[in-house]
């Protein structure tokens, strides 16, 4: 059987050159026939609107295993964790990797895709967590990875690709870190499932 990974893509069309779909492809191709990654087109993504994007995660993680891998992009992190952060889908997470997550304020528009102050403590049980991130990435600030360091200490931090564009170049299937996600599958400690 197929191991599964759901992916959340950014705001935008992912089909579009600055979307995600180069890399889900990419994914896919390294990953190989071992693997599905499913990543499912997310409602109105030129105006996404969280309960929108709440729905169709629920929907998506409905139909993954119970032993699924999670991946949200940008704003796709961000809608992930606020979804899980709501404590509705309790079941264990094998593993989670979050690319440029923005860390959204307080001000009015940003509430919408704001996790509460508290939502590490009820997040559902998640045994491998990885943060990506950019030092130079031009639209997700880097203080991003450190407010979510604090709130996730457990972790695991992966802040290279200084000197890229790493957000922009995100959809490129010749960017390095779809690599590096791969490589953070098979750094696994022994024993630990991933999926």
């Amino acid at each position: 059987m197929r191991k599964q990974i759901l992916f959340i893509h950014g705001a935008g069309n992912q089909h579009k050159p600055l979307g995600s779909g180069k890399l889900v492809a990419s994914l896919q191709q390294q990953l190989g026939s071992d693997y599905q990654v499913l990543a499912p087109d997310m409602p109105d993504p030129d105006h996404p609107r969280y309960l929108a994007w709440r729905n169709q995660i629920e929907q998506e993680l409905g139909k993954l295993d119970a032993d699924g891998l999670l991946i949200g992009h940008s704003l796709g992190g961000s809608m992930l964790l606020k979804y899980l952060a709501e404590g509705t889908d309790p079941r264990p997470i094998a593993g989670m990797f979050l690319v440029a997550v923005p860390y959204w304020g307080k001000q009015d528009w940003e509430l919408e895709y704001a996790v509460p102050d508290d939502f590490a403590s009820h997040l559902p049980p998640i045994r491998q967590l990885f943060l990506y991130h950019s030092r130079s990435d031009e639209d997700v600030p880097f203080s991003s990875l450190r407010r979510y360091q604090e709130k996730l200490p457990q972790a695991t931090v992966r802040a290279r690709w200084e000197g890229t564009f790493f957000h922009r170049r995100v959809a490129s299937a010749r960017s390095r870190h779809q690599a590096v996600v791969t490589q953070s599958l098979a750094e696994a400690p022994q024993g630990v499932k991933l999926f």
